[in-house]
């Protein structure tokens, strides 16, 4: 199974950018994407960002995984 995160990108240098989701930032690639800025939210998959996402759909997917996480058991 393979799992992508949301993840906002808070800088951009060429094809490569940093991006940060609950105080962790990661080095991502940009090369399957075009038109990405500052403050929009990718989806990250082994280092690359592989979809943009609006804000909305970002925030419940994170509020699912932390559901998730946080599940008893």
């Amino acid at each position: 199974m393979c799992l992508a995160v949301p993840m906002q990108v808070t800088q951009i240098n060429g094809l490569e950018a940093v991006a940060e989701q609950s105080g962790t930032s990661v080095r991502v690639r940009l090369d399957l994407l075009d038109d990405v800025k500052i403050g929009d939210y990718v989806l990250v998959h082994a280092g690359f960002a592989i979809e943009k996402v609006r804000e909305e759909d970002a925030a419940r997917t994170l509020q699912i995984l932390e559901e998730l996480f946080n599940a008893p058991g």
